[in-house]
């Protein structure tokens, strides 16, 4: 499992022009699903996500997680995150899970996050979608289990 985490004071999606989705502040996840990831690597990278001290404490060090300020997340499934652009000029994408695959671990991976962080927004599995972010810092990691 992949995942682009962006630290961002708002973020929003969009499908055919309706906002399905949106937070203040928290992270933007983009979750990108392996064809051999497992339950358990998605709920370890849930517990990362909540847990990462990636927000500035009073001293304006990152010493805070999403937990901490009780931050928002809005998780959007990517699985381009798993595209192979070494080889031509068109990605391959069989690194990544099929779609019934990839729709059961991205769906177990909010379970596990809502679990922990109060407010949990989400994409439209596989559809087309408008993504907005204003990144805070900018701060963006790229988390893998």
């Amino acid at each position: 499992m992949r995942i682009v985490l962006q630290r961002v004071s708002r973020s929003k999606i969009t499908v055919d022009n309706n906002v399905i989705g949106s937070i203040q502040k928290g992270v933007l996840l983009l979750v990108g699903v392996h064809h051999d990831d497992t339950a358990e690597k998605a709920s370890w990278l849930a517990n990362k996500c909540a847990d990462l001290r990636i927000f500035n404490d009073s001293n304006g060090k990152m010493n805070l997680s999403l937990k901490d300020i009780d931050g928002e997340a809005l998780v959007v499934s990517q699985f381009t995150l798993f595209g192979d652009c070494r080889k031509g000029r068109r990605p391959s994408f069989i690194e990544a899970a099929s779609p019934q695959k990839g729709e059961e671990l991205y769906l177990h991976f909010i379970k596990q996050l809502k679990k922990q962080i109060c407010k949990v927004e989400t994409g439209i599995f596989g559809a087309m979608m408008e993504v907005e972010l204003v990144n805070d810092g900018p701060v963006t990691l790229l988390l893998e289990q």
